[in-house]
């Protein structure tokens, strides 16, 4: 008993002069695991009271719980001296002086590409079309041959791209889009597809290997050329003003019969002429046509039931024409003195 008694004053002792030593909440922590934990100095005492008589362990008992109380109440007196002192040093640290001006954060601003897709396909939401997109990585199959461009056909030339593998390419429309919706969807269908293609052309200040496209198609019971021109003349007038006006000149596509190129009124002279229409008055802006019955048959459509209209714009062109921007090379090269203008 009397060695159970020195070995709880030493423990006292020895905490009482541990404990003046700390500075941190983070240390005393620590020195209460040293001694109280589980592992730690008094429970290794206590395990000696196994020795003890019975009239002896109610004695020991005691004592142990007046030096554990001891060690306790010194902790938590401590520990909020501590706490107390750790938050005014930190809120000196941390105080915030409300009369500095404040960091002025950069302001972002959409790209004039996205804000002119966003536009197009706003009139043509407007119209009742839905949005459809598709992959960029396509088959040859969807992006040629189902469009009446086989293998070997001359149209492929004006559409020189990347292959990926053999019947594998980065698409050079986003004609493939309509294809998958007429495969996976029965008329009426009623949507614009806008994407990025690509193409294998060199980059100078009107062309570029990437660019981006918006194509709608229609395809429905009843539906003519006139259906064609209307929508292309209100989506003209909704764009570059109320006056503009459109002209369609005869064209080729393997993918639509009749087809035609369409020029609007030029948006600097009013049709006048002038440089950026080069004294014609006109601009061509997209093609178009009304859907060859052979690209319905591929996608399970009977022509004899239905029939439809597409149209292909050109984004950059259009971005060029509305921003008077004369390089597209200009929307690639993230230049901010060149971005910053689009806010």
């Amino acid at each position: 008993m009397s060695d159970l008694k020195q070995d709880l004053a030493r423990l006292k002792s020895n905490f009482d002069e541990a404990v003046t030593q700390v500075l941190t909440s983070q240390a005393v922590e620590q020195l209460k695991v040293q001694f109280l934990g589980k592992k730690g100095e008094m429970t290794s005492i206590l395990r000696g009271m196994g020795g003890l008589s019975a009239e002896e362990r109610p004695l020991a008992g005691q004592l142990a719980n007046q030096v554990r109380e001891h060690i306790e109440g010194q902790i938590e007196a401590v520990l909020t001296t501590i706490k107390e002192k750790e938050k005014n040093v930190r809120l000196k640290m941390e105080k915030i002086d409300v009369t500095i001006p404040g960091t002025r954060l950069p302001q972002g601003a959409r790209h004039p590409l996205t804000k002119v897709i966003d536009e197009i396909c706003g009139v043509f939401l407007g119209l009742g079309f839905s949005i459809a997109e598709g992959p960029e990585i396509e088959l040859d199959k969807y992006n040629f041959e189902m469009l009446r461009i086989p293998e070997g056909h001359p149209a492929r030339d004006t559409q020189d791209t990347f292959y990926i593998t053999e019947k594998m390419v980065l698409r050079t429309q986003t004609s493939p889009v309509q294809i998958r919706v007429m495969i996976e969807q029965e008329p009426p269908i009623k949507i614009v597809c806008p994407g990025k293609v690509y193409r294998s052309d060199a980059l100078d200040a009107t062309h570029s290997p990437i660019f981006h496209q918006i194509e709608g198609l229609v395809v429905d019971k009843g539906v003519t050329m006139g259906d064609l021109v209307g929508s292309l003349q209100l989506f003209a007038r909704q764009l570059f003003g109320e006056k503009t006006e459109i002209r369609l000149r005869p064209h080729h596509f393997p993918f639509t019969e009749p087809s035609c190129e369409v020029d609007i009124t030029c948006w600097n002279c009013g049709g006048a002429g002038c440089r950026t229409c080069k004294g014609e008055g006109w601009i061509e802006v997209l093609g178009a046509g009304m859907v060859h019955p052979g690209v319905l048959k591929n996608c399970g459509i009977d022509p004899d039931v239905y029939s439809g209209f597409a149209f292909g714009i050109g984004v950059e062109r259009t971005a060029m024409g509305r921003y008077g921007i004369d390089d597209i090379r200009n929307f690639y090269e993230n230049d901010l003195r060149f971005l910053r203008q689009f806010r």
